[in-house]
């Protein structure tokens, strides 16, 4: 998608935008490309003028591969099929960030099985991870049919797999709501390796306490027995530029929670979630355990918030220096 930003401005009496690609599966492979240095690619369709055109630039300069993208036909005025865009405003101070979607008829939301060769990505390209999540799934019926396609052939080629719980009202709205992301959820995680969030808890309005959410991710596991890691972030939204903020993994026996950032600016907060996941999945890619993995996801999650756009413009080396500073607390 293209993401439209007023900057300080409000969408409804801006004159000017910047813009930005986005997406919250995309986001994953933009940071693990740009600021971890990791080869990743993104499995999409976009129609094909010059909206799409632009989506495609910006995405080769994130450094992400872009010839798995699936290019499709459409009129001028793109009646049948087109590109997302959204526009969004950030949170300042009490007045909290707002957005507006335009993404009805696009490319990826008609995406359907047996269109993607799942089979020569996963064993003759011999993708490692794969990551897909709950907006992508959420699209349209035959996106929900993609998702599980896809999933199913990354597990049998035993590529690892990620998967964000991610639930947007407006995507569900129509096609059963929360219990209805819930039931396709359940589809979908036995065949998932690493899940972000959980299904039964939420830390903001549960409050977290590692008792609470070690039970909630243990009955996780239970029920999809393939699980290894369940994973969350932690915050406190004080108001919309001010957060606290931290994040938690349950690996099947301890819970690991990475350190406490209190008192964070808050910029941007929009895709500092999907941060968090590129950082907990390059460190497990490189090798390093568990407490690696949460500490350099926070810390990436935190530094996505202090600029704009959906992405980490920070280097590893950043992130890094961060999570390993003396001026954190640990819960």
């Amino acid at each position: 998608m293209l993401r439209f930003d007023p900057g300080d401005r409000r969408i409804r009496n801006t004159r000017h935008f910047d813009v930005y690609e986005g997406g919250g599966e995309y986001n994953v492979a933009r940071n693990l490309a740009h600021s971890f240095r990791s080869r990743s690619a993104i499995i999409t369709s976009i129609a094909d003028n010059e909206i799409g055109r632009l989506v495609e630039d910006l995405v080769r300069q994130g450094g992400v591969d872009t010839t798995l993208i699936r290019w499709v036909k459409t009129d001028g005025i793109s009646s049948s099929v087109r590109n997302g865009l959204y526009f969004w405003e950030r949170g300042y101070g009490r007045r909290a960030s707002a957005g507006c979607s335009d993404r009805a008829n696009t490319a990826i939301s008609q995406l359907r099985p047996d269109e993607i060769d799942w089979n020569d990505i996963f064993q003759t390209h011999g993708a490692r991870w794969f990551h897909t999540g709950g907006i992508f799934a959420a699209l349209s019926e035959s996106t929900s049919d993609v998702a599980i396609e896809a999933v199913t052939a990354a597990r049998r080629s035993g590529s690892i797999v990620s998967y964000d719980l991610n639930f947007r009202h407006s995507l569900w709205a129509h096609r059963g709501g929360r219990s209805a992301a819930d039931a396709l959820n359940r589809k979908l995680l036995p065949s998932v390796d690493v899940v972000f969030g959980t299904l039964d808890y939420d830390p903001l309005l549960d409050g977290f306490e590692p008792l609470k959410f070690s039970s909630a991710a243990a009955a996780m596991m239970d029920q999809f027995p393939g699980l290894k890691l369940v994973c969350t972030t932690l915050r406190t939204v004080h108001h919309g530029s001010l957060h606290d903020l931290s994040a938690a993994v349950f690996d099947g026996k301890d819970v690991h929670v990475g350190p406490t950032f209190n008192g964070v600016n808050v910029l941007d907060r929009v895709g500092s979630g999907d941060a968090f996941a590129a950082g907990v999945v390059y460190e497990l890619l490189s090798g390093r355990d568990v407490g690696s993995a949460v500490r350099i996801g926070t810390a990436a999650s935190l530094l996505a918030m202090t600029t704009p756009g959906d992405s980490l413009a920070s280097t590893y080396e950043e992130v890094l220096q961060l999570a390993n500073s003396d001026q954190l607390s640990s819960r």
